[in-house]
């Protein structure tokens, strides 16, 4: 009982009320979830919620109230926090020996469950929701806004740094006649951007970024600089620098976080996302000192909630027929993965960025594009 006055303290907090009658109001199955939760902390959160001790009807609105309410932070175990710090510290989780990890683990799971959950082209990362209606729209007006940041331009040659299953690649070389050389850490990715890119000017390769020492019109990462490490920031931008042209652009399409950090949460990293973290604003700026100039730099983070929950509306539709493969322990770390962090975005805790960097600034200045 103790136990559960103390969550349910935490939980008046954020206006959750412990099986409730609200739609983001907790309903526990399990008793023993209270001190599962206050002895692990945010792993025993995610892991109860996949074990069916718990469940919430609006999962996505109970996270964005206890994010909003900071309650992320009162429920971790401080000899947790320790730990993970410590590792974080004094190992580079990120190394070229581990590049390789969160592509076996995550981008591997099987192209069938990426086909039926994201757009007709595969992005996936946060669309661009300006003037769409729908996930495609959104996502092609994404593709399109990069290729307008960077002016590409018929002919030119562009490195994609965690290309994906090709859907830049592919956009960049029917719309704007793009040479595209696309870089992942998946095999099942490469697979499928090889067979979705054939005929077109694209070369997809199975590469460590840190290996790669040619030269680039431009150079564009979209959401892969969240498994870079802040260890390997450095290495990261001085490999963009040397391979990009003079007069070229650098866009880096990174999800961020609004304080400096080391690592992510431990059910993510466990679960999701293997040795990932968040840049902030702070750490992508020293960065680039003495190699880039930053000529703009674009926040639509707002627009990964409605990503986000357009993937959970995929995802539920085509479950009947991914159930006999994945099985139901997976469905409910998959929709919590989607719904914790479409609930982060809607809180503003996690933001979306565009970043354009040229090598020596552009004669006059840039001219933001939107």
């Amino acid at each position: 009982m103790a136990f559960k006055n103390q969550i349910q303290k935490l939980l008046d907090k954020a206006g959750i009320t412990i099986n409730g009658s609200n739609p983001w109001d907790i309903q526990v199955h399990d008793e023993r979830f209270y001190g599962r939760v206050i002895r692990q902390g945010l792993l025993g959160l995610g892991e109860s919620y996949m074990d069916g001790w718990w469940d919430v009807p609006e999962l996505d609105q109970f996270f964005y109230k206890a994010i909003r309410a900071q309650l992320e932070g009162e429920v971790q175990p401080w000899w947790q926090r320790m730990l993970e710090r410590s590792i974080q510290r004094f190992f580079n989780l990120q190394s070229r020996a581990r590049a390789f990890q969160v592509g076996e683990q995550h981008y591997d799971i099987g192209n069938d469950l990426y086909t039926r959950m994201l757009d007709s082209r595969m992005v996936y990362s946060c669309g661009y929701w300006k003037d769409a209606k729908t996930l495609d729209e959104a996502q092609e007006a994404k593709l399109d806004l990069i290729c307008r940041k960077i002016g590409l331009k018929d002919g030119q040659r562009v490195l994609d740094i965690g290309c994906g299953w090709g859907s830049f690649a592919k956009f960049a070389a029917e719309m704007y006649g793009a040479h595209v050389v696309g870089l992942t850490i998946s095999v099942e990715q490469a697979k499928l951007a090889q067979e979705v890119c054939a005929g077109l000017p694209v070369e997809i390769r199975v590469q460590d970024y840190r290996d790669l020492n040619e030269r680039f019109d431009h150079i564009i990462s979209i959401g892969m600089f969240e498994h870079v490490g802040y260890k390997n920031y450095r290495e990261y931008m001085e490999m963009a620098h040397r391979c990009l042209a003079p007069d070229g652009f650098f866009l880096l399409h990174t999800i961020g976080g609004n304080e400096s950090g080391t690592g992510a949460d431990p059910w993510t990293q466990k679960y999701i996302f293997p040795n990932g973290m968040l840049p902030s604003v702070s750490q992508i700026g020293r960065s680039i000192e003495g190699l880039f100039v930053m000529e703009d730099w674009h926040n639509f983070g707002a627009y990964y909630d409605t990503t986000l929950m357009a993937w959970n509306e995929n995802f539920q539709a085509a479950w009947p027929d991914l159930e006999k493969k994945y099985g139901e322990r997976f469905k409910r770390m998959w929709q919590y993965y989607l719904l914790i962090f479409a609930g982060s975005f809607r809180a503003r805790a996690d933001q979306l960025w565009q970043v354009v960097l040229s090598p020596k600034g552009v004669p006059g200045g840039y001219t933001s594009v939107r």
